[in-house]
């Protein structure tokens, strides 16, 4: 058991990031999907992104977009990870493992788990599946699956994670980290400062009751 780690996704101003990063958030995510209302343009996270803390992870949010322009934006802002978030194969993801990437899965009743064993990536996101949307939806799907979804890869608990369920998340499913996006919003796209941190409280403090009974030694990168 390690302790739960948090990115918060959907970061567009230096303004954000700072506060994330404050409240102790262990990654942040950039959205660089240009039908999102938390896109943002790669120069514009550019920059600020070098004056961000080096122990912070960045990582890209992408689409299915072109696997050259990931790998550029990638190596032009120093990303740590990238997130794909779209309908990408296991093909595609296999073009793009010369860097850390994570990939999201929509997550209806009848998930089948079986389709994460095809991707050879680093880490499993699971999100709601919501028609039409990718990501950011504020809804959540049953917290079974991820548990099961835990014995095929690390994973990644997304999808409607709020103030009031994140502490119930973390005891459930026990992820190695959690996504928040719209959860900690004023308004989509844009951030609640008060909100991120009130809602890493609760996960320091979900993190620091699940350490009576485990041993968290270590200080292991996000992903």
């Amino acid at each position: 058991m390690k302790r739960v780690k948090v990115k918060i996704c959907g970061i567009r101003t230096l303004e954000e990031a700072e506060a994330a990063i404050s409240a102790g958030a262990h990654a942040l995510g950039f959205n660089f999907w240009p039908r999102s209302a938390r896109y943002v343009e790669p120069l514009a996270v550019q920059e600020f992104i070098k004056r961000l803390s080096p122990l912070i992870s960045t990582v890209g949010v992408f689409v299915d977009e072109d696997a050259n322009r990931i790998m550029s934006i990638a190596s032009q802002l120093g990303l740590q990870a990238i997130q794909l978030h779209g309908d990408e194969s296991p093909e595609f993801c296999e073009l793009l493992k010369s860097i850390k990437t994570i990939k999201a899965f929509r997550v209806s009743e009848d998930f089948d788990l079986s389709v994460i064993n095809k991707y050879h990536v680093d880490m499993a996101l699971l999100d709601s599946n919501v028609n039409g949307r990718y990501g950011g939806t504020g809804q959540r799907f049953d917290w079974r699956i991820a548990v099961e979804a835990k014995k095929l890869s690390p994973i990644i608990l997304a999808g409607g994670l709020t103030l009031e369920n994140v502490g119930d998340a973390i005891k459930q499913v026990q992820p190695n980290a959690i996504d928040v996006c719209s959860g900690v919003e004023a308004e989509p796209g844009r951030k609640d400062l008060d909100k991120i941190q009130a809602f890493m409280n609760i996960v320091n403090q979900t993190n620091s009751l699940l350490a009576e009974d485990h041993d968290f030694s270590g200080q292991e990168s996000f992903i």
